[in-house]
């Protein structure tokens, strides 16, 4: 054409239409890029005619008895099947999974739209038989996630230099693989070869044995307490922010049985784990937790104590949420396109949007012209309700809500009396073990409004496939409880959809913390919450541990806050059943000689710059070095005699520094510390206790005196 030109009788549409007769009659096969940005709209139906009659009816077919608001999306599939028979060539029955893959695969590459639609061809597909029984269920299962990795991968997500300690810590985690599950080993694997050996080699370079110098372990641990992350400013630059890592003591312990695992290993195999043996750079003090644990515990309380109140709130908020999204939906789904929708005193119209998929109900705000998915609100809004149901009448854990299922329900009959009890079957999760909780009449209400949603217009509720986030695999197909509608297929909830659905949910409520920051939930804090109400409100202990499924009572006791009104009343009850049991004559009148000797206690307290408040018959725990004392209240009219202290102090200090007596510094600065912290509280407590004029009172008469004081 360019070198003669076009005909006369030349017309645009005359390539296109040469290229659709090539490529269906199979003459030609173009790129899967290429089909994809330059889709014709008479390809299916050209290809069904002259490629594969039988299986785009077939298609049709399957069409037909799906909804009437999935047909575009039906004809985007039988779309992208013809794409696929035309770069491939054969018939529908010879498409294989890997074709489907590199189709998503170049979707993925050329930015083709379509969300849902993109993958809605491999459901029809396996919908028809197409391809053999041990497919996956959906598309999702290629590239969206990753699935397990070996220990090899695992370890070389990290740039290790040195091979020797590299392929030692393969073969260690090999050693240790038949005793984790793959989330604990995936963690070890991180510590490992993350935070441990890459973080060493970058204070160390050329390193090549566990043999750290103390110098090296004391930067790797200062290195690994803090946690980097880069956020954007205000200005829009980058800017990096640390943070304490609150599980760095758990790092530790990793590395720590890394070392002493090696070390007992080398009894049994001194050729291939002796060479690696060395004194571990980390001692049992370093990984000492009580301390962490009475802080965690007292972070947790506060949390609940915090949330506890406002658990009304937020059930009332998203109850009410829901019913009236719902109600929305309704008088949107009633009101034809460009109507304004009732109910809504004019700012909400029911959108004009043809090519939005028909089961969508979009409306347009009248005032900002903003578009809004009704559909999606009230699938939000439900599924934010019933989440939040389900963990506070149940405490179950969030792995275990979306593992629940139809055949999660189930009932025991009562030998005594015959009546039937429903139960709810929870699936072992953290501890390995399933346990059954009593469903209340509050649960039971709740759990039937799921499967009646979940069922619609048929008897039986759609099987979904799940991703196991934290073993990295995928489940058979399950009536879950918690699926939702993507497109036309059903999708299990992921943990971060659970996540978002309770922050948009505290978002309608307006709840804030003690800061005035935006309330937060995550889904273990209602477990927190219902071991805390339970326990409370009288159930014992023990049953609650079964109920929570803990293996110690310990742990369940850890998850009830304690409140400062138990306290009271538990010391309270102490001292009573102390008194009861302990000797009469301990309550009697004292000598004269116990009352002189707890006279005499306080004049030993009176010393040269104040007075001592320790308690009676106690001894001094400072060994008479008052300055130190927090207990010392300094005598106002000493001052002078404190200035005094402290200037002596400052000339030792001095002196110490000069003649280089490095030991008694330190002692002197201690005492320096004190001395001024007693002159600060000398000051506190005269600035506030100033003289104010009250002025004289007016002297009136009786009845206005009457009037004064009503």
């Amino acid at each position: 054409m360019r070198q003669s030109g076009p005909s006369p009788s030349y017309e645009r549409v005359d390539l296109t239409s040469g290229l659709l007769m090539l490529v269906c009659g199979d003459v030609i096969r173009p790129d899967l890029a290429w089909m994809l940005t330059r889709t014709h709209k008479h390809l299916a139906p050209v290809m069904a005619e002259v490629r594969d009659p039988e299986g785009f009816a077939r298609l049709a077919q399957l069409a037909e008895s799906g909804p009437a608001s999935a047909r575009g999306d039906a004809t985007i599939a039988a779309t992208r099947i013809a794409i696929l028979l035309a770069c491939k060539g054969g018939s529908i029955p010879s498409i294989t999974v890997g074709d489907c893959v590199e189709l998503v695969d170049t979707l993925r590459r050329v930015h083709v739209r379509g969300g849902q639609r993109k993958v809605d061809f491999y459901l029809r597909l396996r919908a028809l038989g197409v391809f053999p029984e041990d497919a996956p269920a959906t598309i999702r299962a290629f590239g969206l996630a990753a699935g397990r990795l070996s220990i090899e991968e695992l370890v070389d997500r990290y740039p290790i230099r040195c091979r020797p300690v590299r392929d030692l810590i393969v073969d260690y985690l090999g050693e240790r693989q038949p005793s984790l599950d793959y989330t604990s080993l995936d963690a070890v694997s991180r510590t490992l070869a993350g935070l441990f050996w890459t973080r060493v080699e970058a204070l160390s370079p050329g390193i090549d044995s566990l043999r750290l110098p103390p110098a090296l372990a004391r930067a790797w641990k200062t290195d690994i307490a803090t946690k980097k992350r880069t956020t954007i400013g205000p200005d829009g630059t980058a800017v990096e922010v640390a943070s304490p890592r609150l599980n760095a003591k758990d790092e530790l312990i990793r590395v720590r049985a890394f070392y002493l695992d090696i070390a007992s290993w080398a009894a049994e195999e001194p050729v291939r784990w002796a060479p690696w043996v060395v004194p571990c750079p980390i001692s049992d003090e370093e990984i000492s937790k009580a301390k962490d644990r009475k802080h965690r515990k007292a972070r947790m309380d506060q949390r609940t104590r915090e949330r506890l109140p406002a658990l009304p709130v937020l059930t009332n908020t998203v109850d009410r949420r829901r019913r009236a999204a719902a109600e929305l939906l309704t008088a949107a789904e009633h009101t034809q396109p460009g109507d304004l929708i009732p109910g809504t005193a004019g700012a909400l119209r029911r959108a004009v949007a043809p090519k939005a998929a028909g089961h969508l109900a979009w409306v347009e705000e009248t005032s900002t012209g903003r578009r809004r998915n009704l559909t999606c609100e009230e699938s939000e809004a439900f599924w934010a309700f019933a989440a939040i149901e389900v963990l506070r009448l149940t405490g179950i854990r969030n792995e275990e809500l979306l593992e629940l299922t139809h055949h999660s329900i189930t009932e025991y009959r009562l030998p005594s009396t015959g009546e039937v009890v429903p139960l709810l079957q929870v699936a072992p999760s953290k501890t390995d073990s399933e346990r059954l909780l009593l469903v209340s009449p509050e649960l039971a209400n709740i759990l039937s409004i799921i499967i009646r949603r979940l069922r619609g217009d048929s008897r039986a509720i759609p099987l979904v496939t799940s991703y196991d986030v934290h073993e990295r695999v995928w489940k058979p197909p399950m009536p879950l409880l918690f699926q939702r509608d993507i497109g036309t297929e059903h999708r299990a909830f992921t943990p971060t959809a659970l996540r978002k659905l309770l922050m948009n949910a505290l978002a309608a409520t307006g709840l804030t913390d003690t800061g005035g920051k935006p309330l937060v939930f995550s889904p273990h804090d209602f477990r927190r919450i219902f071991v805390t109400d339970a326990i409370m409100n009288g159930l014992p202990p023990h049953i609650a541990q079964v109920i929570c499924g803990h293996k110690s009572l310990d742990t369940t006791m850890g998850y009830k806050a304690i409140y400062p009104a138990e306290t009271i009343e538990a010391h309270r009850a102490f001292i009573a059943r102390r008194r009861a049991t302990r000797p009469s004559e301990e309550y009697r009148t004292p000598t004269e000689e116990e009352w002189d000797t707890f006279l005499a206690h306080f004049e030993k307290r009176k010393v040269s710059i104040g007075t001592c408040g320790r308690a009676f018959s106690s001894p001094c725990v400072h060994e008479h070095a008052c300055i130190r004392c927090s207990l010392l209240r300094p005598d106002p009219a000493l001052r002078g005699r404190l200035q005094d202290i402290r200037d002596n102090l400052l000339a030792r200090i001095a002196e110490a520094e000069r003649e280089g007596w490095l030991g008694e510094v330190e002692g002197l600065q201690v005492s320096l510390a004190g001395a001024e912290e007693k002159l600060a509280q000398l000051d506190r407590n005269r600035s506030g206790s100033g003289v104010v004029d009250l002025g004289m009172p007016t002297i009136t008469s009786p009845g206005s005196m009457a009037v004064g004081n009503k």
